[in-house]
């Protein structure tokens, strides 16, 4: 059954990198709220080559679809890195993203990959091994509020993808996940809370980003990550606002780049490179990210139809997240 619902107050964090050089260039980053670690990184990386030289970054992370509010209030943004093509969507509604974003950009406009992973204590004493296990009486689970995170709903979408593609009907789907938010323990405003939340010792199991866990891991947290027979491949787009100046392209495009993409790997994230984790470099990566008999499914199957449907079915202020939460007690906006 589920227990009292958590939610933590969205407070997005600021950051002030680099040091400006007489007549130097400033882009603002508006980010979602894990990828902070890597991105600091390659800010680090391009502004002390020769085409970052003078370039001063304010960088800004938290829910991504709070971020994209933030932005289209006023939030000084050139950069948008946000979790989901839904929120650089609401961009474009705004008139602040050229509406042809992913055929302009690098890699249809995604800089990195990654999937919906389970995250259990060491030695996973619950033995959570599938998305059936989630819905066991006595497994809590912590997973982010659907409504400010992206992360929360790239999850809402795998555990229904996941049914759907082990041969249930839209109906059946839709019921389990209503079964697994029965389990959810605390809903915190984004996935890097949520982490906190479970690190912190709340919760049997943590649904969040591979990527996330694997910063975790490499930050030293105990922790062990499960990979679902069945997950959602999460595809983070990263894109100019109309305004930018010409730095923050050439900063989207380094983010592509080889040494790039191998600094996002090494953090966790798939590549949008595949041949990259042909590297003997990165074997061990390419191990972890393509284990047998695992099926990996996108947004724009047809269980879902792109994120257009998919909010409209599930995050609309009508849509079945809202009902799923009003019945089990948990947060509706």
């Amino acid at each position: 059954m589920r227990r009292l619902v958590l939610l933590t107050l969205f407070i997005p964090v600021f950051v002030l990198t680099g040091v400006a050089a007489a007549g130097g260039t400033t882009i603002n980053l508006v980010a979602f709220s894990t990828p902070q670690p890597v991105m600091q990184t390659l800010i680090s990386k391009w502004t002390n080559t020769h085409a970052g030289a003078g370039v001063t970054f304010t960088q800004s992370y938290g829910p991504s679809g709070s971020q994209t509010k933030a932005i289209i209030a006023g939030l000084p943004a050139d950069i948008a890195f946000l979790s989901n093509g839904l929120d650089i969507g609401s961009l474009v509604s705004a008139d602040l993203v050229q509406k042809n974003w992913s055929t302009k950009l690098p890699e249809g406009g995604i800089a990195a990959n990654s999937v919906v992973a389970f995250v259990v204590r060491p030695g996973n004493p619950k033995h959570i091994r599938t998305w059936a296990d989630l819905t066991k009486s006595g497994v809590q689970v912590v997973t982010p509020d659907p409504f400010p995170s992206g992360g929360a709903k790239w999850n809402v979408l795998a555990a229904y993808g996941a049914q759907r593609k082990m041969g249930k009907s839209d109906k059946q789907a839709t019921a389990y996940v209503k079964a697994l938010f029965k389990n959810v323990v605390q809903q915190d405003t984004s996935a890097s809370s949520a982490m906190q939340t479970f690190l912190s010792g709340k919760g049997d199991v943590l649904l969040t980003y591979e990527s996330e866990a694997y910063t975790a891991l490499a930050a030293g947290k105990s922790l062990h990550i499960v990979l679902p027979p069945q997950t959602m491949l999460i595809q983070l787009p990263m894109v100019p606002l109309k305004t930018a100046p010409a730095k923050a392209m050439a900063f989207i495009k380094y983010c592509h780049s080889y040494a790039a993409q191998k600094l996002f790997t090494r953090a966790g994230y798939r590549p949008v490179i595949k041949h990259l984790l042909d590297s003997k470099l990165l074997a061990v990566w390419k191990r972890r990210f393509q284990p047998g008999g695992h099926l990996t499914f996108r947004i724009d199957d047809k269980i879902f139809g792109g994120w257009g449907k998919a909010n409209s079915v599930w995050f609309s202020p009508n849509g079945r997240m809202l009902k799923i939460e009003q019945a089990v007690g948990g947060p509706t906006s």
